[in-house]
């Protein structure tokens, strides 16, 4: 997480953009983050992606659509319950790697002997209904490079 979040505030500054972070440790955070976006008048949300907030990801779509929030995820989840867009590993692939070292392992080979993966293949999930709702236009151009367009 820690890498992810330099990575963004790199970029943030390399596009000359001003960004605050809004932690939320539990899911009893999210009602007073969403305030503190909506009171500090943010134009975006991005979301780091959180094993915490995966699990509430219907109720940050929904916190995202009452403040007028564009907002993007790691996982396509959120753009199937009406997120506008996510970048970021396919779970199902995800799940299939780990049943390919479950059964590493359970043919003997130990956990720690076993080589880190990351993911090879990310995908970019847009939702144009959302967008539409929140007034915004996604260029053409950008969608052509989505890998799923949800109308």
């Amino acid at each position: 997480m820690e890498g992810m979040l330099r990575e963004t505030e790199t970029a943030a500054q390399a596009l000359r953009l001003h960004l605050q972070m809004v932690p939320a440790a539990s899911p009893a955070d999210l009602d007073a983050a969403f305030a503190t976006m909506t009171r500090e008048h943010a134009d975006a949300v991005v979301l780091l992606p959180s094993p915490m907030l995966y699990g509430q990801h219907k109720r940050i779509v929904e916190l995202a659509a009452k403040s007028r929030l564009p907002a993007i995820y790691a996982a396509r989840e959120f753009v199937e319950d009406g997120g506008l867009i996510s970048y970021g590993a396919s779970l199902p692939n995800l799940f299939r790697r780990v049943a390919t070292y479950v059964d590493k392992i359970l043919k003997g080979a130990k956990p720690a002997d076993l080589p880190v993966e990351q993911p090879t293949q990310l995908e970019l999930i847009v939702n144009l209904r959302t967008a539409k709702e929140l007034g915004l236009v996604i260029p053409r151009e950008f969608l052509l490079s989505a890998d799923e367009v949800i109308e």
